[in-house]
């Protein structure tokens, strides 16, 4: 029996180094069967079901090799039989053996093992010809729109500089500058930043190669083509790289081009795995099945939970193979567990040499960035250095720079259509136009918010007789139809507008454009102790929770939320949340 090939090393049933006391063993030898033992071959479950053959049997029996798995070609799943037998053999003991080791397979799973193995490579393929497709239009686009904003219809030009081989070249260059920086690697596409930082890199060493090449060749190549063609090859590249990958995510909402993982490690880290791909589909992995620790296996309320959770365990991790072949997985992702040492993690790895499956370890660490993280290699261990958030420093002074000036900007731009907010507000309802409450910003200290009033004045006065229809389950109060708001104010708070004069607070150094939302006094009073770490940033007029749902969100989302940027801020984050806040205003979504 092959139980996911194990690494036991050649040896003979008479060799002295051999213990008699698995039973089970010693019987398939005696019926003339080749089998695949596990290191641990004398564990206390196989011992459980060790029927005894004669001894008569036993005495006129030759002995059996022991063989270790053989290599197999990388991009070959193993397909061999779970028992490789060289003679007529009880197949009930087989059976009782295997089923101490790996719970049966149901068939409708092992149906859909083909379907889920060519399905991947359809729709990985199929994305990858697609960025190809963006890169090379990309880059030819950009060129010849270069050549006539530098040349425009001079012939003479472009019979002495040889543009039209230019142009046709550099489509295949920008092609294989990206293909150099791995930028349509299956594993980096659809997901992250690193293939957007890939296509720069590609951006910087084609205009690099370029240069030198031009100079060593002294190439008669127009300055202001190439700065004019690169740039915008770049620029619409990522335009279209942007549009494939939501292209790619409406796919992955609905479950479609997805990626099969076998989660290994402890049931509870299993099924909070299985949470985290849950809440982010974006991210394109999907749990099918479960592989536990030998120890584990025995406990059939923790299987029974896992398959509750729509996550079947296959077996023990001594039948890795077995369960990435039944289960059609693609990546094997290894969970903590105190069981799966640095010796059993090298052995599951040599394992899975030649099945096609990726090999990924959690280290346990949540809602951490990667550029925070880094491997260091120290006496053969690689050690995870986790980097301190960024909480000061000159990055953080150009933050408030970049915060203030375009702060600046957006009051000028949008001054007619605050002044007109204004008006509709002071003319339709009692009261002023902008309404001042206290803060808690940057390391507790208070500050006054400025806001166009949305509520009628005597909103706070109000608040105590609706505590109880309060819909947060957290310190704050939501409520989807609060009878306090004006009838303007439901308006300018489906667009976000009551928040604009914020932008006074960005420019005085109070706020930020990007950062958890500025809470109560009385809201920071209930906050547990790593809930205060919301204010180890300044507050901003967006963030993280604002572009995942604002008012829809649960508290402890929205903290969690919070709490990844405060960790792992960076300039590409901030952009990317600004760019997102757009869509999500005119979404509306969790304004109320």
């Amino acid at each position: 029996m092959n139980t996911g090939g194990h690494s036991a090393a050649d040896v003979t049933m008479d060799d002295a180094g051999m213990p008699p006391a698995n039973s089970t063993i010693t019987a398939l030898a005696a019926a003339h069967q080749t089998i695949s033992v596990n290191q641990s071959d004398s564990s206390e479950s196989e011992r459980a079901i060790s029927p005894v053959p004669s001894s008569a049997s036993m005495a006129t029996q030759p002995a059996h090799r022991v063989f270790a798995p053989h290599r197999v070609r990388r991009g070959h799943r193993r397909h061999e039989p779970s028992v490789a037998a060289t003679g007529a053999f009880d197949a009930s003991l087989v059976d009782q053996f295997d089923a101490q080791r790996r719970p049966s397979t149901p068939e409708p799973q092992r149906s859909t093992v083909a379907e889920s193995i060519s399905s991947r490579d359809r729709w990985v393929g199929r994305y990858q010809n697609m960025l190809k497709t963006v890169d090379v239009v990309s880059a030819l686009v950009a060129s010849v729109v270069a050549f006539l904003l530098r040349f425009g219809g001079n012939s003479d030009s472009i019979a002495r500089m040889h543009y039209p081989l230019i142009i046709a070249v550099m489509p295949l260059a920008w092609f294989a500058a990206m293909s150099f920086n791995h930028a349509y690697e299956a594993r980096v596409v659809g997901a992250g930043q690193d293939e957007f930082r890939r296509v720069f890199r590609g951006f910087l060493h084609l205009t690099a190669a370029i240069a030198v090449v031009s100079y060593a060749a002294h190439a008669d190549i127009a300055r202001g083509f190439v700065l004019v063609a690169l740039p915008l090859a770049f620029v619409l590249d990522v335009a279209g790289r942007y549009a494939a990958r939501k292209w790619l995510h409406r796919q992955r909402t609905v479950g479609r081009a997805m990626t099969s993982v076998l989660a290994v490690g402890e049931p509870h880290a299993i099924l909070e795995f299985g949470e985290m791909l849950g809440r982010d589909r974006y991210a394109g992995m999907r749990v099918v099945g479960a592989s536990l620790p030998t120890s584990v296996m025995r406990d059939r309320d923790a299987i029974a939970e896992l398959a509750a959770a729509g996550i079947p365990v296959l077996g023990d991790v001594d039948a890795i193979v077995d369960s990435v072949r039944d289960s059609g997985a693609h990546t094997v992702a290894v969970l903590s567990s105190g069981e799966l040492g640095a010796q059993k993690l090298r052995w599951i790895s040599w394992q899975l040499e030649g099945t096609d499956a990726d090999l990924v370890v959690s280290p346990g660490l949540t809602e951490v960035a990667g550029t925070r993280l880094h491997i260091r290699p120290v006496a053969g261990l690689p050690l995870l250095h986790v980097e301190e958030p960024e909480f000061s420093g000159t990055r953080r002074i150009f933050k408030g720079a970049f915060d203030r000036t375009l702060a600046a900007v957006a009051l000028i731009v949008l001054s007619p259509l605050m002044l007109g907010v204004a008006l509709a507000v002071k003319f339709t309802s009692a009261g002023p136009a902008l309404f001042r409450q206290t803060r808690v910003g940057l390391d507790g200290t208070t500050f006054s918010i400025l806001k166009f009033r949305s509520m009628t004045t005597d909103a706070e006065d109000r608040k105590a007789d609706l505590m109880d229809q309060n819909e947060n389950d957290g310190p704050t109060f939501k409520m989807a139809h609060d009878p306090r708001v004006t009838r303007v104010g439901r308006v300018i708070r489906k667009l976000s507008l009551d928040e604009l004069p914020q932008f006074v607070n960005v420019l005085k150094g109070e706020m930020s454009l990007v950062g958890p939302r500025p809470p109560l006094p009385n809201e920071v009073a209930e906050y547990a102790a790593d809930v205060h770490r919301r204010l180890l940033v300044k507050p901003g007029l967006t963030g993280l929770g604002q572009i995942s749902g604002r008012s829809n969100l649960k508290w402890d989302e929205a903290v969690r939320l919070d709490l990844r940027y405060v960790e792992n801020w960076s300039f590409t984050l901030d952009l990317m949340i600004l760019w997102k806040t757009f869509g999500a205003v005119l979404r509306s979504d969790g304004a109320f």
